[in-house]
């Protein structure tokens, strides 16, 4: 994982619901989304379906340091959450993670 030139660290998480798991895996993601946000260090957590595409899910999340990043991912709930996720989901968890680094073009 790498930090950007200010030190926040922003993931893009996708994920596929099972066939017919669709409405539960997104009431699960709804439901995870606040203690998320409420989470130390967490800048923005946002849960999206895609258009036209019902079951696959992404969630934009920023950290302000790669520490505040792994104590969510260790926090004392992922460890009941994720395997119910694994349950819902097509694949695992680490198949939909990516790493943004942002750019800005020259002025």
């Amino acid at each position: 994982m790498t930090a950007t030139s200010n030190r926040y660290v922003t993931v893009l998480w996708e994920a596929r619901a099972k066939p017919g798991k669709e409405a539960e895996m997104k009431a699960f993601m709804t439901a995870a989304v606040t203690p998320s946000r409420n989470d130390a260090g967490n800048i923005d957590y946002e849960a999206h379906e895609v258009e036209g595409q019902p079951g696959t899910f992404v969630i934009l999340e920023r950290w302000e340091t790669r520490d505040a990043l792994e104590n969510h991912l260790q926090a004392a709930r992922m460890q009941t959450l994720v395997p119910q996720l694994l349950e819902l989901m097509d694949g695992t968890v680490e198949d939909g993670i990516r790493f943004l680094q942002p750019f800005r073009p020259a002025r």
